[in-house]
């Protein structure tokens, strides 16, 4: 049986021109078959050192599909799997995968987020990633006033990314909003 290790060098070539970088290879018995599970995320290779809060786009069902179409390309033609017969599955980390390097983060500028750090837990809305340190937000509540929270990447211990049902705005969203200075629909008589 080809280990991790093996499958992730032979997939990672093909998943760079996807601007795609592997986040985890498992390889686990299914039977006969092995079922083979690729975790691929966005390369913020190339963000630029001092872009510490431009927010990086999630991935889409397309380019998910792109990879899985890529890695399975890239399996075939490498011989990794040898004859041994296997499932493959490609697909994003999601939201419940826990943010455990300075990668995770960065990639997750602008989410709400829930960080355990050596000082307590706070949730907020993850705004800087540096080399170093992470800056969160946290909204007000009740009559607690809201507050900036400056960590040590050193001193979290675990941050997961919490689901929104109403989107964050930025400006992008800009666009989406009504402007006062559109003419008003014709009223029907």
């Amino acid at each position: 049986m080809s280990t991790p290790h093996d499958i992730r060098l032979a997939v990672e070539p093909v998943l760079a021109p996807l601007g795609l970088v592997v986040e985890d290879v498992t390889v686990s018995p299914a039977g006969r078959r092995s079922v083979v599970r690729v975790l691929v995320d966005n390369d913020i290779s190339g963000l630029d050192p001092a872009d510490s809060s431009s927010t990086v786009d999630a991935l889409s069902l397309d380019a998910v599909a792109d990879a899985g179409r890529a890695v399975g390309e890239g399996l075939d033609a490498s011989d990794v799997m040898g004859e041994s017969p296997y499932v493959l599955e490609v697909s994003s980390p999601g939201v419940g995968r826990p943010l455990t390097s300075r990668e995770h983060f960065r990639r997750q500028v602008g989410r709400l987020v829930e960080v355990v750090h050596t000082e307590g837990t706070d949730t907020g809305r993850l705004v800087d990633v540096r080399a170093d340190t992470a800056t969160i937000e946290v909204a007000p509540v009740k009559k607690v006033p809201g507050r900036t929270v400056n960590l040590d990447l050193d001193s979290i211990v675990r941050g997961t990314v919490q689901v929104e049902f109403t989107r964050h705005s930025t400006t992008a969203d800009a666009d989406l909003t009504p402007d006062d200075s559109s003419p008003e629909p014709d009223e029907e008589n």
